[in-house]
């Protein structure tokens, strides 16, 4: 199991490499100059060079590359020079692990650079101030999404053929076909404006919002309702579908047929016998769809007006605020192989029968 996991790190690592130079290429072969973003209109040539000396815009693509590896290293060059860009910055020090004349190397957090529009203010501190409004919503996603498509997905399976089953599985496919943005929109207008005396709800909010006095910010959690209902509906469709599909496949087997033999009811059946053992598939779903609700939360949170990773992302983007987006995706991806590492590890307990390479 452990070299099974050293494995799976080292290749994941390799994966982040490689997601880390196609960000950095895509987003530095835009049109536009880095330098004169962070400036704005207020600006004059002698202002660009500092910039651009200060930040390595002005050095060749290939050598801008290779400091963006060293920001983002957790073992980095720290040259001991302050007017050396190359090496060196202020802002990740770290623990000091081998010291020579010129430079030396260091232990730190990755360096995600700081953001174009706030100037000074770090990528990594605005992301870490947005990402759990994120993960709360798409945590509250997941759990819809489980609770009822465990349900659906069940019921399903027992009425097989009936018009409950029919039912089930047409509202399941309209909600796979039926795109997150669409629905943010109909279900905001729908329970946000023309219900909205009737149910409460706004069609816009976040999780923490400022008081009528603009003095403190206070928990607004009937905020979360609609954009996590919104964004479980896909994964909730594709659960039901899928314990359908695994729990008939299981109840057809011979210990299902002898537990039947043996008097045991349908439903001490589905909990004690069926439903763990359809469970295996819906487990790596569940993980996939969750480290998937991350990335698709975009246009719900913008649509919702959400403070999340996604809203920034959208805002980065009209902003032309390149170490925002850069540094939000390449979070989101690490998100992404953190989870798929966990659920390799998950699925090899739950289901001994797989075998490690």
């Amino acid at each position: 199991m452990l070299n099974y996991i050293l494995d799976k790190i080292f290749y994941s690592a390799f994966t982040m490499f490689g997601v880390v130079t196609v960000i950095f290429f895509l987003f530095n072969i835009l049109p536009g100059d880095p330098a004169q973003m962070m400036l704005g209109q207020n600006q004059n040539s002698a202002q660009l060079d500092v910039v651009k000396k200060k930040y390595g815009f002005d050095k060749p693509l290939s050598d801008q590359y290779f400091l963006y590896l060293n920001d983002l290293s957790p073992i980095s060059f720290h040259s001991k020079k302050e007017s050396d860009y190359s090496f060196f910055d202020e802002n990740y020090s770290g623990i000091e692990l081998v010291s020579f004349s010129k430079f030396s190397v260091n232990l730190k957090y990755p360096y995600l650079r700081t953001s174009f529009v706030n100037q000074g203010k770090k990528v990594s501190k605005i992301i870490s101030e947005i990402l759990p409004n994120t993960f709360v919503l798409a945590f509250s996603a997941i759990l819809i999404a489980i609770f009822i498509g465990l349900v659906f997905g069940i019921i399903s399976a027992l009425n097989k053929g009936n018009y409950i089953d029919l039912f089930i599985q047409f509202i399941s496919t309209v909600g796979m076909s039926i795109p997150s943005f669409f629905s943010a929109i109909i279900f905001a207008w729908i329970f946000g404006f023309l219900l909205k005396d009737l149910t409460g709800l706004e069609m816009t909010g976040s999780l923490f919002e400022l008081d009528d006095y603009g003095e403190s910010f206070n928990l607004k959690l009937k905020n979360l309702i609609l954009p996590s209902i919104v964004l479980g509906i896909r994964p909730l469709a594709v659960i039901s579908q899928l314990v359908r599909n695994e729990l008939l496949h299981v109840l057809n087997q011979d210990y299902i047929r002898t537990a039947r033999a043996k008097g045991l009811s349908q439903i001490d059946i589905i909990k004690n016998h069926a439903l763990k053992n359809a469970l295996n598939p819906v487990v790596t779903v569940i993980s996939g769809w969750f480290a998937s609700l991350l990335a698709g939360a975009v246009f719900v949170e913008f649509i919702f007006g959400w403070n999340g990773i996604g809203k920034e992302i959208v805002n980065a983007l009209n902003l032309l605020d390149l170490p925002v987006i850069m540094g939000a995706v390449l979070v989101i991806a690490f998100i992404f192989i953190i989870i798929n590492i966990l659920v390799d590890i998950i699925y090899i307990k739950l289901d001994p029968r797989i075998k490690i390479n």
